[in-house]
């Protein structure tokens, strides 16, 4: 095999986007594929709306016993953007949403069709993989609006194989119809037609036939669980019957008059909401029964096909959750540690067991570059993100990849064209999938709140000029936003800090990452 990947050079040609008022116009990436004597296979496995603060990850025996007894777990893994398609887009370039322009989940501004509309498609990871030899395959989500309404039986550039929803709503895991490689597949709401069963059955048939011809995999395994409505398997509803959502000081907090005025206004939650937040607690933690019996079957699977020495396999999610906390009901999209802290868990060749990361700032950019970095591949100059290879091998942080701050956008939803949604849907994360056509005509937007993660500190600059900042050290549940008393110093600082991360695009991010530039 090595013979194939003699010092490479393989040229991605985008097609020139003319737009007048907006400058979407790529140049053609460059991706370099370096000699390799054994190139890695990668399981990447994507779940939907997993939190980490709120312990739901704890119920999955086999990704504890499997994963992170076996692997290393970052502690501080952040979403730039926390929803589906910003932070999905994020994941298959490596840039930040002001970089990649996938605003949120519905067109115009956001989904699938402003993906492709800027040719994000062109230029993936999958796309990188493929190039450097690599059977690469996508199961299950893809981005909201996906595919065309009047193609679909499209997917994108990059990808050996293809199975995603196509039609109906596999979000309610039955009674769906995927694009199965070009061709359109219905799935009977029958108990065996399962989603995240039929992912799981799948995978493993690409795992066992990538095995015989010891050709190098990456497969992008992404189940729709526990996204609601978190429906579970059938043989899984009567497990954890009296479960409920964990109450931490945060939860249903007893004043939020320091919080943005749309939240300051929130009343206390009433019993009955409570009672359903506990119920929709239950639900998501049933709902991943399911993903936790396909990862016993993928390592099973590994072990069988003598491929488990050689895979990397990664656990994550698009972004987290928040049920109660600062009196949201439920739902996504804030720059609270709920939505914006996943689960990060990574097992393979090097990389230590039994091992937490804490303190160590890492995110949804940094995905794609190191897979990139463990199959042989020097990405294009686009990319905004670190490799986290070295971290997860020895443990070492070197001081050239230790980023002092992680920058988090959130843009304003426009609702058909009729103005832009209301900052109670945002934080709701009340955002349905839909399909719009695409424009090509519409200027860069501006976030409705912008944002600075650090080790020590959450800085929040809302389009209002309302200011949160929050002292994670000594306020790890942001009650108490300081911001009203902070030094003027340091709040000229994050503002000057995060206005120029605001504006970084490739190399640059990572010169602001680590601190003003000079």
């Amino acid at each position: 095999m090595s013979n194939l990947f003699l010092r490479v050079r393989v040229f991605i040609i985008l097609l020139p986007l003319l737009v007048a008022s907006c400058n979407l116009t790529k140049a053609a990436p460059e991706i370099e594929v370096l000699p390799k004597d054994q190139r890695p296979n990668i399981l990447f496995i994507l779940v939907d709306d997993l939190d980490a603060k709120l312990g739901s990850a704890a119920y999955m025996k086999n990704l504890q016993d499997l994963m992170v007894a076996r692997g290393t777990s970052l502690d501080d893994f952040l979403i730039t953007n926390s929803l589906c398609c910003p932070s999905r887009t994020s994941i298959l370039r490596g840039q930040y949403t002001h970089s990649h322009q996938v605003y949120h989940n519905e067109s115009p501004d956001g989904g699938f069709s402003k993906f492709n509309a800027v040719g994000n498609d062109e230029s993936t990871l999958g796309v990188w993989l493929q190039s450097a030899g690599y059977r690469t395959a996508l199961i299950g989500k893809y981005l909201n609006g996906y595919p065309f309404p009047d193609d679909r039986a499209y997917f994108p550039p990059g990808w050996s194989e293809w199975y995603s929803p196509a039609r109906k709503n596999a979000y309610d895991g039955y009674d769906y119809v995927l694009n199965e490689n070009g061709t359109l597949v219905e799935y009977s709401p029958d108990e065996e037609n399962y989603f995240t069963d039929v992912a799981s059955r799948k995978a493993v048939d690409f795992i066992q036939r990538a095995s015989v011809d010891k050709t190098p995999f990456f497969l992008y395994l992404a189940p729709f669980a526990p996204h609601a409505p978190a429906t579970a398997a059938i043989r899984h509803r009567e497990l954890y019957p009296s479960v409920t959502a964990p109450v931490s000081p945060s939860f249903n907090e007893a004043d939020v008059s320091d919080k943005p005025v749309n939240m300051s206004l929130n009343p206390l939650l009433e019993e009955k909401i409570i009672s359903n937040i506990n119920q929709n607690y239950r639900q998501r933690i049933l709902s991943l029964q399911a993903v936790d019996e396909m990862i016993a079957e993928l390592i099973n699977t590994l072990e069988q096909t003598d491929q488990m020495e050689n895979t990397y396999i990664v656990f994550t999610s698009d972004n987290g959750y928040h049920l109660g906390q600062h009196r949201l009901v439920e739902g996504k999209g804030t720059f609270y540690e709920e939505d914006i802290v996943v689960p990060f868990i990574v097992r393979g060749p090097g990389v230590s067991e039994n091992r937490r990361v804490p303190g160590f700032l890492a995110g949804n950019v940094d995905i794609p570059i190191t897979i990139a970095d463990w199959a042989g591949i020097v990405p294009p100059d686009f990319v905004e993100g670190r490799s986290l290879s070295a971290v997860l091998a020895n443990g070492t942080i070197p001081v050239e990849n230790c980023r002092k701050a992680y920058l988090l956008e959130t843009y304003a939803q426009k609702n058909n064209n009729e103005g832009s949604a209301p900052f109670e849907r945002i934080t709701a994360g009340l955002f349905n999938p839909t399909v719009g056509l695409p424009s090509l005509t519409l200027p860069p937007l501006e976030p409705i709140s912008r944002g600075l993660r650090t080790t020590e500190y959450l800085y929040v600059e809302h389009s209002d000029s309302f200011v949160e900042l929050y002292d994670l050290l000594n306020d790890p549940y942001e009650l108490e936003n300081i911001a009203p008393t902070a030094s003027t110093t340091l709040l000229a600082h994050l503002s000057t800090w995060l206005q120029a991360f605001s504006e970084c695009s490739g190399s640059g991010c990572l010169e602001v990452d680590m601190g003003l530039p000079k």
